[in-house]
């Protein structure tokens, strides 16, 4: 890859990286009705719910383009390269709400 190549592509990953942080999911189960005011960050998404999107189809224009890319990182295992965008409380939502650990038996 030559310097121009490389840079342009520094840049769109740059690009793509800011935009995991700041777009957030616009509808469905990760969307604002459910994480108010403005849904879950891209980035946060868990990879099950991007692997439906591949399966299904995922819209279309800016969002589906990102969320097609997030899925190719966790598909391939590159989660690392979303690190810096997660501070050290926050991990991907779990598709289920966490259940109770004990249990009581009369």
């Amino acid at each position: 890859m030559n310097e121009p190549e490389w840079q342009q592509w520094q840049e769109n990953l740059a690009e793509a990286l800011h935009d995991f942080a700041h777009v957030h999911m616009p509808f469905g189960k990760y969307g604002p009705a459910h994480y108010p005011p403005k849904g879950l960050p891209l980035h946060m998404l868990p990879a099950e719910y991007l692997m439906w999107f591949k399966q299904k189809g995922f819209p279309t224009g800016k969002l589906g383009r990102l969320l097609e890319a997030l899925c190719d990182i966790h598909y391939t295992g590159a989660e690392a390269v979303l690190a810096p965008l997660r501070t050290p409380d926050t991990k991907p939502h779990p598709l289920r709400k966490e259940r109770p650990k004990s249990f009581k038996f009369d």
